[in-house]
């Protein structure tokens, strides 16, 4: 077989970074930021495939266990044909019926997919990956009157926190859940990927009714938006646009190059948002589940 599975350790982040820029290129996660998520993070179990000391292979399981249970796995292309997914994936589906767990939910690329059937997974929603050119990146739009716009310098972390529960639990998907408020600072606020001054947010006093949380890899010259979400209570105002076209302004006046973003294909607003700032389709995935 030439690979083992086991428990990631903080010193395989460096491996782990590799894996997720050979899967997927235009995330940004960087080794410092997998490793602070293996030191602290307690809602993932997480698994990689190593041979020798290369980790080639990487699996979680997120927690705490449910009826429906989300998984992650990914091998780089250069290591697929060997076995690794299916190890891996039978290690985590393994771990999920320990824990309980009814159904897996999973995301894959667009390449994977006959890889996730051939395994018992029913293909469901489709999922886009986008990317504008910053160096044309539009002039940022004003803020509504009588709302008040602040980066997440300015920000006091639970401020963001309901915010942000509010839209990850309103995600069709299914693939947005986070954890706890503990863990959730430790792990997202306080991720070194994160750029602070190019994360921003719309606020009415001091509640926060619309974010784009950036991450940034200046080595590459590309961001991230890792979340970008409006409360319910004020959809339909146009706050997406500001916050995402004042990220994006900012993020090229600081010589980012490239911006990058995923999306439910079935979120019409958010897609309509981001094709006016001039994000173009790259490539694809689905969510896919599975009966245990």
């Amino acid at each position: 077989m030439g690979f083992e599975i086991r428990t990631a350790r903080p010193e395989d982040a460096v491996g782990i970074a590799r894996v997720w820029a050979a899967t997927m290129p235009q995330l940004v996660k960087t080794a410092r930021a997998v490793e602070l998520q293996l030191r602290h993070g307690r809602s993932q179990e997480v698994l990689v495939a190593v041979d020798g000391p290369d980790v080639v292979g990487y699996a979680n399981l997120y927690l705490p266990p449910a009826a429906r249970v989300r998984i992650t796995v990914q091998v780089p292309p250069a290591n697929r044909g060997r076995g690794i997914g299916t190890a891996l994936l039978s290690a985590v589906e393994g771990r999920a019926r320990e824990l309980g767990a009814q159904r897996l939910l999973v995301a894959v690329a667009d390449d994977s997919t006959g890889f996730a059937t051939r395994r018992g997974f029913t293909i469901g929603r489709r999922m886009t990956h986008s990317a504008a050119d910053l160096t044309v990146a539009r002039e940022p739009l004003p803020v509504p009157e009588g709302l008040r716009l602040v980066t997440y310098a300015e920000l006091e972390p639970v401020q963001l926190y309901d915010a942000e529960v509010q839209v990850r639990d309103d995600d069709p998907s299914g693939l947005s859940g986070g954890p706890s408020y503990d863990e959730w600072v430790e792990t997202h606020w306080a991720n070194p990927d994160t750029r602070y001054d190019l994360s921003i947010a719309v606020l009415d006093g001091d509640r926060v009714l619309s974010f784009v949380t950036t991450t940034a890899d200046p080595d590459r010259g590309v961001i991230w938006s890792n979340l970008t979400g409006t409360i319910l209570s004020a959809r339909g105002r146009g706050l997406a646009k500001v916050v995402k076209s004042v990220a994006l302004a900012r993020a090229r006046d600081a010589g980012f190059t490239v911006a990058s973003t995923g999306n439910d294909a079935a979120n019409e607003p958010m897609l309509a948002v981001n094709r006016w700032l001039g994000y173009v389709e790259k490539s694809g995935a689905w969510t896919a589940e599975k009966a245990l």
